[in-house]
């Protein structure tokens, strides 16, 4: 099949790297994947998704975002071109703003077999009776990637699996899934050194970077031979490292900076607790990577992340904001290393569930019964 896959920007985000897995899991397929990008973009990106067999279709070639009515007219004119030009058999939209207006103006355009999928909860939609609209009459597969990111939508969830039938209707939850750099890795960890947390994420409030310090702080005064890896960059880094010189913690910290997806399971294998202390994720992808590395997850009990670490199962969740509880947690797993050993142990084994196999199979079985 032809297959546009659209999606606002090509950024470095967890929707792009999920996108990106969609679209070898759709080559791999054997099916011609046209990626195309409405907005803002990077080299590295545009790249990354022609190593992976697609073709990729820049509409803003200098990555201007247009809203408001200019933004609707400027996207209506270039989809108009990519469908001509096209002719796909399937087009799927990475439903997030502005995801409800490519999916109305394709099927103004006339394309019947649209999927959506949507990476957040409910909570950032103000209307949900629009995406309501959208799931019954626009789109053929509505996906979601938690359940409980399905039930804040449409109030009931199901798991996608082979025997799910495909109505003319449908809304369903397929998880997100690990790249293939992380598959069949060497678990390889020197204990006597000392334990080692970490943070892999873009450094900003929505995920809770501000607190990780002065947690850190907090888990320093009864470990005071514990170190902080940071990998990723972002706004509030300034910030974080003023904290760390406040703190008088700053020669624990390890700046690593951004890192290509590539490179991120070394640098998961140097940590040995992975800090998520977002206060909104709606699924949590570093979550999936740390586990398959070993890692134990201290994670926020916030969007998606309680359904993707289970509390006391295979990682441990402090309450949202709270820097003690988040501590807490911290010196809970350097306290009792069993403890860690256990969660470290059933993480590795439980995130298989995430497989980019597994993944692709779904994504395949749902692509065969749209034919």
């Amino acid at each position: 099949m032809r297959i546009l896959v659209c999606l606002p920007c090509l950024l470095t985000g967890g929707t792009e790297i999920q996108t990106l897995n969609l679209v070898q899991a759709l080559v791999d397929g054997g099916h011609q994947v046209v990626t195309v990008c409405y907005f803002e973009h990077s080299e590295e990106m545009v790249s990354s998704f022609q190593r992976a067999g697609s073709r990729v279709c820049l509409l803003s070639q200098d990555g201007r975002r247009y809203s408001g009515w200019k933004g609707i007219w400027f996207l209506y004119k270039a989809l108009r071109q990519v469908v001509k030009r096209e002719c796909p058999d399937v087009v799927h939209v990475q439903y997030m703003a502005p995801g409800a207006i490519p999916i109305l103006l394709l099927r103004l355009l006339g394309v019947k077999q649209i999927v959506a999928t949507t990476h957040t909860a409910a909570d950032i939609y103000p209307n949900l009776r629009l995406v309501h609209f959208i799931q019954r009459h626009g789109v053929r597969a509505f996906t979601c990637i938690t359940e409980r990111a399905e039930r804040s939508f449409f109030g009931t969830s199901q798991l996608y699996d082979e025997q799910t039938p495909l109505k003319k209707h449908n809304h369903f939850t397929i998880y997100n899934a690990l790249s293939r750099a992380f598959t069949n890795l060497p678990l390889q960890r020197n204990n006597k050194q000392p334990i080692t947390l970490g943070v892999v994420s873009r450094l900003e409030r929505i995920k809770g970077m501000d607190l990780v310090v002065p947690a850190f702080a907090e888990v320093r005064k009864a470990h005071p031979d514990v170190r902080l890896l940071i990998v990723g960059d972002g706004s509030l880094r300034q910030e974080m490292q003023k904290q760390a010189e406040a703190l008088q913690i700053q020669d624990a910290i390890e700046w690593a900076g951004r890192q290509p997806q590539e490179a991120l399971p070394q640098w998961y294998q140097r940590m040995d607790i992975v800090l998520m202390p977002s206060r909104s994720e709606g699924f949590g992808l570093t979550a999936i990577e740390a586990m398959a590395c070993g890692c134990v997850v201290v994670a926020a009990r916030t969007g998606g992340l309680p359904e993707v670490v289970r509390d006391g199962e295979v990682g441990l969740l402090h309450e949202p904001e709270s820097i003690a509880d988040m501590a807490t947690q911290m010196n809970k797993l350097m306290e009792h290393p069993e403890l860690w050993k256990k969660l470290s142990d059933q993480a590795v084994h439980y995130v298989q569930r995430f497989s980019f196999e597994r993944y692709s199979a779904l994504f395949a079985n749902l692509y065969n019964k749209l034919k």
